[in-house]
This record gives C-alpha cells, structure tokens and sequence, in this order.
C-alpha cells in the first residue's frame, strides 16, 4: 500500500474526525472521462494542480513527471519542480515582487511561464530580465468573458505587449485565457457557447500577432465546464482544467458531472441533536469543509455540502444546512424535522462539497478508498500556503 503510514488505522471507522476521504475509483474514471474527451481533439493537456496540490493525485493523473502542468502559486511551482515536473505554468498574473522568485525556480531547470496582460509589466519584466541577465518565458493573457483579468481580444495594448516581451528578449511562448464565467452558466447550451468564446478569443489573438509579425505557437484554454463541452477547438493547441480530478457540487450544479461522480468527502461524525428543530450535529463545520456557499447561487442550492452514509451513497435530500467553526448542521431540505432521518451519535457521515479545491485547501491529506469500502488504500499528503 503506497504511502501508508503503518502507525496509522487502516479503516475510516477508525479515524478521528473530521477527514478528507478520496474515492480512488471516482476519481481515476473522471481523470479518464477528462482524457477521452479531449482525445477528440488535437490539443495538449495541462491540467491545473491548484485543486489538489498533490503529487500522488498529480501521478495519477499524468502517469509520471514528464508532463505540462498549470499553478497558481509559486509554492505549487516549487513543490512540482522539485518532485520533477519541468513545464511549468504559472497562471496568475506576474508582479515584479515575485521576479527573483521565478528566477530561482528556473534556475532549477524548470521551464516556469509567467502571465501578464499590461504593458507596464511587459516592460518592467524586460528589465528584470537585463539585469539578472536572462530571459523569461511568456504567455499573455487574454480576457475572453469580463470576468476577471486580461487583456481585450481587440484591445491595441495586445500588440503593444507582443512586441515589448520580444523587444526586451523575452520568449513569447502564447496566449492563454480562462473561461470563468462558465461557472456562472445555467444550462448545457450556455456553456457550451461559452467554450466557442473563449477559444474564439484566444484564436483571435493569436492570429493578430501573427499578423503583427510576432510568433505565438501556443493558444492555451480553459476551465473544466468548457474543457468538457466544447464542440470545437480548432485553433487550439493547449487546454488546461483543474476541478476535473474530483468534481463537486457546483460542477454537479452545472450538469458537468453527477453527484455520484464526486470523488472526494469529509468524514464526519454525529455529536448531537436538536430534534425539535430536526437538527442534526456533527463534528464538521466550515473549518473543514470551507465557507464556499457556490451553490448558492445555482437553481439548487447544497448549502455547505450534501450527506451520504458510510459508503458514500446519498440520503435523498439531506444537506449540511448551516455551519459553525466546528459544527455542521445537518437537515432535511424541506426544514420538515419529521423528514430528518434518525441517526445516532456516532454515527459516521460523508459530506460532499461544494467546491473541491477550498474543501481540500482545509485539509493536510487525503485518506484514500475504494468505492465502498472503509478500508484505506493509501494517505496522501496535500500542501497548502503560498
């Protein structure tokens, strides 16, 4: 059994709670249902690791260390190039703060690509760059949807980038954008337009460089509802998706995946009742299963999370109605108390989440299974910090 510390139990009916439990078997058919969906394009693969922040998670879902992978922090660039990956993205918008950091992780011959969408930064890159004498690798990122950051896909500035980063010596490697307001969509329809824009933007800038006389041999995208939707990538030759690995309530919220295909829960044990208000209590509240509310503003709302037994399978609308520091309050959806099902203190409770990568950012490991079964394969470690 990889990674099993022997001073450790071997069942989940043995561990304190609350804990993060990983379904192996779920999580090893959406790695694949991911994979066999993007085979039907002509595109590279590099998933985000932000959600699981894991090496064995990682393996699993590359094989090895040969592949591309995406970031979000620079801690996860270190903690991967260490562990041997060497195509690196960085994919949140580069400071100067942060120059010498990228610097060191390169000089440990990782191949780490930093975004920006100003001029300011393409420049003040392009010094760095002089003094330390070296260059970076570069991708400029695009603004495909209002939602966060980048530049405009018809926006002058994009030329101006282009060819400052060249000016200045740097490798522009391409463009990258993320569609995240795909998270937003409420139907199949909406995302799946919404994957034609974000590849329309991105190709659209890649070709006005092109034009420009400036080269951008890669057109990266993104997100896992529009990786999984799109009809079409051509002009495409990265796509990139993180929450795939797990999926959550959102995701199931969005018609990305089921309930059923959420391979990752809290443990969680009964400690109490308030059977008046038909209240449940147990030992999980939102210091272990995060304060996102993302369902909230879905059609259905999960409120911190969905309840299944032991063996991850649902009780039928029953959710973690509210939550305290350590506290998870269990009910039914109705508020009917006669509808709370009776279970017992002790009682051990499995919680699905409302979005993967703040449940997991809770939690130092992974105590993995198989479907249905209390016996632990493995416990993985996760890193969490910047």
């Amino acid at each position: 059994m990889d990674n099993f510390p022997q001073t450790l139990t071997s069942k989940l009916t043995d561990l304190e709670t609350p804990v993060l439990v990983l379904d192996r078997d779920r999580m090893d058919q959406n790695i694949q249902k991911m994979r066999s969906n993007l085979a039907r394009f002509s595109v590279n693969f590099r998933p985000h690791v932000k959600t699981n922040k894991s090496i064995d998670v990682v393996k699993n879902m590359l094989g090895d260390t040969s592949g591309a992978i995406t970031v979000s922090t620079l801690k996860e660039a270190e903690y991967f190039s260490a562990h041997g990956f060497k195509d690196i993205l960085y994919a949140v918008g580069i400071i100067p703060s942060k120059f010498d950091h990228v610097i060191r992780v390169r000089q440990a011959g990782t191949k780490l690509i930093v975004v920006l969408d100003s001029l300011e930064i393409a420049q003040a890159l392009g010094d760095k760059a002089k003094q330390a004498r070296t260059s970076f690798d570069v991708m400029i990122e695009i603004d495909c949807d209002g939602h966060r950051s980048g530049v405009d896909p018809e926006s002058a500035s994009l030329i101006e980038i282009g060819k400052a980063l060249v000016a200045g010596g740097q490798n522009l490697i391409g463009v990258m954008t993320h569609a995240g307001n795909s998270y937003n969509c409420r139907s199949i329809d909406a995302i799946k337009k919404m994957a034609m824009q974000e590849r329309d933007a991105a190709v659209r800038c890649a070709n006005r460089l092109r034009d420009a006389g400036i080269a951008c041999p890669t057109v990266s995208v993104g997100s896992t509802p529009t990786a999984m939707l799109a009809d079409n990538l051509d002009g495409v030759t990265e796509v990139r998706a993180g929450v795939f690995v797990f999926e959550d309530l959102v995701m199931a919220g969005l018609g990305v995946c089921g309930a059923e295909d959420i391979a990752l829960s809290v443990l969680t044990t009964v400690i109490g009742h308030q059977k008046e208000k038909g209240w449940i209590i147990t030992d999980a509240g939102w210091m272990a299963m995060s304060r996102d509310r993302g369902t909230s503003k879905q059609p259905v709302d999960q409120g911190y999370g969905l309840v299944c037994d032991l063996n991850g399978e649902l009780l039928s609308d029953v959710l973690v109605v509210d939550a305290n520091q350590e506290h998870g309050v269990i009910a039914h959806r109705s508020g009917d108390p006669a509808k709370t099902p009776d279970l017992p203190i002790g009682t051990m409770l499995r919680i699905l989440p409302n979005h993967a990568c703040a449940t997991s950012a809770q939690h130092a490991q992974y105590h993995v299974v198989h479907r249905d079964s209390f016996d632990i394969l493995a416990v993985w470690a996760r890193f969490r910090g910047w």
